[in-house]
C-alpha cells in the first residue's frame, strides 16, 4: 500500500501552516511556529509574476536551512504553464516532499512519482473530478497523504460553502484513505482568521468525517486547530479504561457501556494520538 512507504513524518502532522513562497521572510518565522509542518507555496498564494522567483527563494533556502519541522512545498496544477517549471527548480531537493495542487488526474501523478522517485507526494483533491477519482489517486505508489481544498470543490460545482456540501467529498478522501493505508486526510483551510468559534466548527466537521489534521493559512490558527484535534482529558481516561480491561477478554460492560473489539480499536487509537 501507498502508506506503508511513508514513515515521515510530514505526513503524520496534524497542523500545516502555508507561507507564501515570495515571502522569503516569513520561512523561518513558520517553522518555528508551533505547526506541525510547513507548506511553502507557489500556486495561489503567489501572484503569476512573482513565481519565478517564488521558486528561487524557496529552492535557495531549502539548500541552506535546517528546519525544525517538515517542510513540503505545493506546486502548481500538473499540466499547468507553471507546474513544470516548479518541479525544475526543486529537482536537487533530496527528498521532496510536495503537495500537488488541484490533484485530479492519476496518472499524471503517477508519471511525476516516476520522474522523482526520491519524492513523497500529497495530493491536494479540490474538485469533482478529483473526489471520484480518490481511490486511485491514493493508491498510487509514494502518495503520502491526501488533502482537501474545498474552496475550489466549491467553486467547481457552483455551490456557497455549506457545510453540508462537504460531507460527501470529505467521506470519500476519509474512505479512499483507509483503503490505501493512509493517515487519515488533511482537512481544508478556514479563511476567515479571527473566528475562533467557526475554526471550532471546520474541526469538529472534519474529526466527524475521519479527518485528524488541518491546512492552516496563518500562525493564529495553529493552536487553536491542534487544540481542536487533540483528545480531550475525559476520551484519554475513557482509553485508558477500555485498554486496561484487557484487549482479549470479549465483549463486556464497562461504565454502563458495552465493549467489544471495535470500541478497542477507538481506544487505541485515541491513545496513540496521545503519544503521537
Amino acid at each position: 500500500m501507498a502508506g506503508a512507504l511513508s514513515p515521515d513524518l510530514a505526513f503524520l502532522a496534524t497542523t500545516y501552516l502555508f507561507v507564501p513562497g515570495d515571502r522569503p521572510e516569513r520561512f523561518t518565522k513558520a517553522v518555528e511556529s508551533g505547526a506541525d509542518a510547513v507548506i511553502l507555496d507557489l500556486e495561489d498564494a503567489v501572484a503569476p509574476p512573482a513565481k519565478a522567483t517564488a521558486r528561487a527563494n524557496i529552492a535557495s533556502w531549502l539548500a541552506t536551512a535546517s528546519p525544525p519541522v517538515p517542510v513540503l512545498v505545493r506546486v502548481n496544477a500538473l499540466g499547468s504553464a507553471d507546474s513544470a517549471a516548479d518541479i525544475a527548480a526543486l529537482a536537487s531537493w533530496p527528498a521532496p516532499r510536495l503537495m500537488v495542487a488541484k490533484s485530479e488526474e492519476p496518472g499524471a501523478l503517477a508519471a511525476l512519482a516516476d520522474a522523482l522517485p526520491r519524492a513523497m507526494l500529497l495530493p491536494l483533491v479540490e474538485s469533482a473530478k478529483g473526489i471520484a477519482d480518490a481511490q486511485h489517486i491514493a493508491s498510487i505508489a509514494r502518495v503520502g497523504r491526501l488533502a482537501f481544498g474545498a474552496l475550489d470543490y466549491c467553486a467547481d460545482l457552483g455551490i456557497d460553502g455549506d457545510p453540508r456540501a462537504l460531507i460527501h467529498p470529505m467521506s470519500c478522501l476519509a474512505l479512499a484513505s483507509r483503503r490505501a493505508d493512509l493517515p487519515p486526510p488533511i482537512a481544508s483551510p478556514t479563511a476567515a482568521l479571527d473566528d475562533a468559534p467557526r475554526l471550532r466548527d471546520d474541526v469538529e466537521l472534519a474529526r466527524a468525517l475521519g479527518f485528524t489534521a488541518k491546512l492552516c493559512i496563518h500562525p493564529r490558527q495553529v493552536a487553536g486547530v491542534a487544540a481542536a484535534f487533540a483528545p480531550t482529558p475525559a476520551e484519554i481516561a475513557w482509553a485508558e479504561r477500555i485498554v486496561a480491561a484487557g484487549a482479549g477478554a470479549g465483549a463486556m460492560a464497562l461504565d454502563g457501556q458495552m465493549v467489544d473489539a471495535p470500541v478497542r480499536v477507538r481506544a487505541q487509537s485515541i491513545l496513540r494520538r496521545v503519544r503521537r
